[in-house]
Formats: structure tokens, C-alpha cells, sequence
């Protein structure tokens, strides 16, 4: 989502202008066009920088433990605004499906709830939807966030990051998943993920 179109992304332009003061307007802009388009078609909805690192493998594993009906968000959590604080919009955060439609249909069109100040975003967040703190997460949530000093760090964290985690492998330390023969990945992934759950997340499965 952008205050452009670019096909070789590919970008969405949603009207919004440029800077800092305008990311509310972008961020309820675009979870309306995402909630319009592809509610439907997707259980998870990431939203992150575009200097954000997302190690994709484990978000997902991380997040087998839990239904997208679930009112719930995950991100790194701040201590600032409200009681129990907020999801950073920096490093980025996931909202389930349940959690999507609950903003999209009960506090966006309320001007109470959902005003221009995005610190209403945050409260509203604290009273419906369950909240987790991804940097408890004991697996490794797999969303980084770079803090680079100009643009040209920012591609060469990217590259690092790539080979660190996906290319450099150490002799002596065994990472497999033990699999038992003719039990499905997903179910072995799916077990993985509730035993590993971090100390404040929702028990929705034993574990």
C-alpha cells in the first residue's frame, strides 16, 4: 500500500499523501482495501515497513497455534499511549481475520472509537482484541525490524540477513524437525507451534 501506483511491485495507491502525519489515514485506508478485496481469501493480514525483515517460516509456524477467528494482533509491544501499551507499527504487526473484521465493521465507522488520532487505534485494540508480544515469543516470531542509517544499509542488512539465516549453515548444530514416518509436516508444525507458545498467549489448545 502506497501514495503510488508501481506495477513492478506491484504498489496500490490509496490517495493519501506523503510523511509521518498521513500514516493513520494510509494504515485504516489500506486495512479497508484489504478487508474489501480479500477478507475471504486469507486467515492472517501482516502489516510492516518496508524495511521490515519477516523470516516467513517462523511467523507461520507461529501462528498454527491459533485460529484466525480468534479476536487477536501480534507485534512488538510498547509501553506508551495506553494501559497495556500497543503493537509497533515500525516492526510490524498481524492481525487475525477475526480481529480484521472486528476493526473494519465495529470501530472504523464509529468516529468515537476511530477518530484521526491513531492513538484511538490503540485503545480500541485494548478493549476487543487480544494482544501479543511477539518478542516473548519463544520459537522466534521471524519479523525483524532494521534499523538502518540511509537507504543503502537497509538492502545491505536485507542480504545479510538472507544468508545468515537461509544460506550459513554451522557444522554440529542439527536444526531438523523430527518428523515420524507418514505424519503430515503441517501436523508435526502445528504441535511444535502450541508447545512452543510464548508465557502470554491465549490457551486455546492444551499444550
Amino acid at each position: 500500500m502506497s501514495s503510488e501506483d508501481d506495477d513492478n511491485l506491484p504498489a496500490m495507491n490509496l490517495n493519501v499523501s506523503e510523511g509521518r502525519d498521513y500514516l493513520w489515514s494510509k494504515t485504516k485506508k489500506a486495512f479497508k482495501y484489504i478487508y474489501d478485496n480479500y477478507r475471504n481469501d486469507y486467515d492472517w493480514y501482516l502489516k510492516t515497513d518496508d524495511d521490515t525483515y519477516v523470516v516467513m517460516e517462523n511467523l507461520r509456524m507461529m501462528l498454527l497455534a491459533h485460529s484466525p477467528d480468534e479476536l487477536l494482533y501480534f507485534g512488538f509491544k510498547f509501553k506508551l499511549h495506553v494501559k497495556q501499551g500497543y503493537m509497533s507499527g515500525g516492526a510490524g504487526y498481524v492481525l487475525s481475520r477475526g480481529a480484521l473484521e472486528k476493526f473494519i465493521t465495529k470501530a472504523l465507522p464509529n468516529k468515537s472509537i476511530c477518530s484521526n488520532d491513531h492513538i484511538d487505534f490503540y485503545r480500541f485494540f485494548q478493549q476487543f482484541i487480544y494482544r501479543r508480544n511477539l518478542s516473548k515469543d519463544t520459537c522466534g516470531s521471524g519479523i525483524i525490524p532494521t534499523t538502518p542509517l540511509n537507504r543503502d544499509r537497509i538492502v545491505a542488512q536485507m542480504h545479510e540477513l538472507e544468508y545468515l539465516i537461509y544460506h550459513l549453515k554451522p557444522f554440529g548444530i542439527d536444526r531438523r524437525l523430527r518428523i515420524n514416518s507418514g505424519e503430515p509436516i503441517l501436523k508435526v508444525a502445528r504441535r511444535f507451534a502450541i508447545l512452543n507458545r510464548g508465557p502470554d498467549d491465549p490457551a486455546m489448545y492444551p499444550r
